[in-house]
């Protein structure tokens, strides 16, 4: 689409700029196609932590739509607050917010095993730590210089690291699978392969929406393939498609409300790192679309949007949301800054939600399928970390700090069993990997000496010294 026919460089720079109606709405969507699928993913996960998602034959399976059926409906709404703003909330710029990753690592021992018996206490948590994240609006930036980006990319990396896992299993056929002649066979790998190497294909060969949709149409051509191949039939699309209704609204605190400590004090930490996530794309979307800085309160609208659009999320059943970074890239891709476009895309999020039958063509994804796609954006977290990291002056103070916080938190991921004597909470606070990490990251940054003899690591480093500057090849 051509941009001269859509306005002026200064009207497409104006995020109150309206363009014309036709050309607004083919716009607006491809902003929520970008994380459409990523969106959904985090409520597929979770419910398979549980134990009632794909696969597991649980009469509690149809909770699965209901999330997936949230996830859109209030992705919408929190991205609604962000376009069109209440008061102080909202940016008033195209901030795109969808269901983050950021907290797998927090939800996924929260619930795990628990069935729908842990949902309470998880969207009773994500309910007040919302509200905890929109309180980080009235003064996120005077806490930004204790995560610089040795803190947010080891964070980064870490939930990408927490993730993998997760991909490499659906891939393979799904936890219930596992210790079956099914788990890891070669239809399921070769479902999952389709999925990759499609999003790779249009990721490096296409252009412009192809290359943003990358993933969403990787996941169609692994879609197709699973009903060439058998793994999924017409009529049990079809079934799924018939069972789900065509119109439901969301119901407030569905599961009951429970107040779980290690739930509220999770989300709570999780917020502040999702708050300055915010901030970055924030300030992202300005210069990739304005050519300029964003503003004190553009950055604390969109903290305050972010909270709020998270606590009514937990309300009626949704997961955490978080700003899109994807919509970063697109801003910067189509330079049309104008928030009334993403306002029409946060309509068409809303309408998928109020409508299950689209969750119920969803639900019916092979898991082999998805597990192609989620190794995608899994790998695509870690490598967001590493380059948030490339940012960082890797002096030896530097290296040990993280070297500790990795080692750490990686550490307690992989072995869980380590910390089995610990209170009930504070165990699921460790074995996240996440938090420790974190706060073993911003604790050492803020306490150790800025300088650190350079023999003082050699004994440790087993000889291999690194000598990065932060700088990225051919810079």
């Amino acid at each position: 689409m051509d941009n001269k026919s859509i306005g002026t460089p200064e009207q497409l720079a104006d995020p109150n700029f309206t363009p014309p109606l036709l050309k607004a709405i083919p716009l607006g969507i491809q902003h929520v196609l970008a994380m459409f699928i990523a969106n959904v993913t985090p409520a597929i996960i979770v419910a398979g932590a549980a134990g009632f998602g794909f696969g597991s034959n649980s009469p509690d399976f149809p909770e699965l739509l209901y999330m997936i059926q949230m996830s859109m409906l209030f992705a919408g709404v929190a991205t609604l607050f962000q376009t069109i703003t209440i008061g102080p909330v909202g940016a008033a710029l195209p901030v795109v917010q969808g269901t983050s990753f950021a907290f797998l690592p927090i939800m996924i021992p929260l619930v795990a095993g628990k069935g729908v018996d842990g949902l309470a206490a998880l969207y009773t948590g994500i309910f007040i730590g919302g509200l905890f994240h929109a309180c980080l609006g009235m003064f996120i930036g005077k806490i930004r210089f204790a995560l610089p980006p040795l803190v947010t990319g080891l964070v980064v990396t870490m939930i990408g690291l927490a993730l993998v896992k997760v991909g490499i299993q659906y891939a393979a056929g799904g936890v219930p699978a596992i210790g079956t002649p099914e788990y890891g066979s070669l239809l399921n790998w070769g479902a999952a392969l389709v999925v990759i190497l499609v999003t790779l294909g249009l990721k490096f060969f296409a252009r412009g929406m192809l290359s943003v949709s990358a993933v969403l149409i990787g996941l169609i051509a692994g879609y197709i393939f699973a009903i060439l191949t058998g793994m999924l039939t017409v009529d049990a699309i079809a079934t799924s498609w018939e069972r789900a209704a065509a119109f439901s609204l969301p119901m407030p605190f569905k599961h009951g409300f429970e107040l779980s400590f290690a739930a509220i004090i999770g989300f709570c930490l999780m917020a502040i790192i999702s708050a300055i996530e915010t901030v970055g794309d924030v300030s992202g979307i300005t210069k990739g679309g304005a050519g300029r800085e964003a503003t004190d309160k553009e950055i604390a609208g969109a903290t305050y949007a972010d909270g709020l659009g998270t606590a009514i999320a937990g309300i009626f059943g949704a997961l955490p949301n978080t700003s899109f970074s994807q919509n970063v890239g697109l801003i910067a891709m189509t330079r049309i800054m104008s928030r009334h476009v993403v306002t029409i895309g946060a309509i068409f999020l809303i309408i998928c939600g109020l409508v299950p039958k689209v969750g119920g063509v969803i639900r019916t994804i092979p898991i082999e399928v998805l597990g192609g796609g989620v190794i995608v954006m899994f790998g695509m977290v870690v490598a967001a970390g590493i380059s948030m990291l490339s940012d960082v002056h890797w002096n030896r103070r530097n290296m040990v700090i993280f070297a500790i916080a990795l080692s750490v938190g990686l550490g307690l991921q992989l072995e869980p069993g380590a910390v089995q004597h610990l209170p009930g909470t504070l165990k699921v606070l460790m074995t996240s990997g996440l938090l420790p990490a974190a706060l073993i990251a911003v604790v050492l940054n803020l306490i150790l000496p800025e300088e650190l003899a350079a023999e003082a690591t050699e004994e440790v480093s087993g000889g291999m010294a690194g000598h990065g500057e932060g700088s990225l090849p051919g810079e």
